[in-house]
């Protein structure tokens, strides 16, 4: 059967009388519900709390321990995702590096399919798909202010200020997408891992970068 609206009051009697769930403070669960929403907190963290017979909460099961559940989750995101950041922040600081290093800062050198690894026909949709949403940033206005003063003050916007603009996917395929050489001096600031490697590493690092952003729950990803 399709799922109907429930009212708040509606939420708690159905946890209450058909889900076994012991609601001691209804106040504070409909506070609760309020500030999450039925789908996010239930739906999302009542596993662990079901008999796997009867579907129902296991007697002595409380809400507050599915919202202790929540923030425990919660606090466990904040966490990954201030070291994912710190990650994307340095490859992106690298990536920029080692390409301007190899050719130059003219823009036009990150808008050419000459200077990735443009072998494949995969390779060639990703990188064309990659210069696509790179030109988008740097051939009109976007809501970036540095970019915005780069293009109209120099008519070039270096890849170490584009790169600030870029989400974790979008510099962790850029990656992906370089040539060997350039994935090789990335690689090398960090021991025991080659370019090969380090292209698996970040993508699951943007997998879980997007978890934690988005609010998905993360301790069972």
């Amino acid at each position: 059967m399709p799922k109907i609206f429930l009212s708040y009051d509606q939420q708690i009697e159905k946890l209450k009388n058909e889900k076994n769930l012991q609601i001691d403070d209804e106040v504070y669960a409909k506070e609760i519900l309020r500030q999450t929403s039925y789908y996010s907190l239930i739906g999302g963290y009542k596993d662990i709390f079901k008999n796997p017979t009867t579907k129902k909460y296991k007697d002595g099961t409380k809400f507050e321990d599915i919202v202790e559940l929540y923030y425990f989750d919660e606090s466990l995101r904040q966490l990954f995702l201030k070291y994912l950041i710190k990650v994307e922040n340095e490859i992106k600081s690298q990536v920029s590096y080692y390409f301007t290093e190899k050719n130059g800062e003219n823009q036009k050198e990150y808008l050419d399919t000459a200077n990735y690894n443009y072998v494949g026909r995969k390779n060639q949709r990703d990188i064309d798909r990659l210069i696509k949403i790179l030109e988008g940033y740097v051939t009109k206005p976007t809501d970036y202010h540095y970019i915005n003063h780069a293009q109209k003050k120099y008519g070039n916007v270096p890849l170490w200020v584009l790169t600030n603009a870029l989400t974790f996917g979008n510099i962790s395929k850029m990656y992906m997408l370089l040539p060997q050489d350039i994935q090789s001096k990335v690689s090398r600031n960090y021991s025991c891992i080659n370019e090969s490697q380090m292209i698996s590493v970040l993508a699951v690092m943007v997998k879980f970068r997007n978890v934690c952003a988005h609010g998905e729950r993360l301790f069972t990803y």
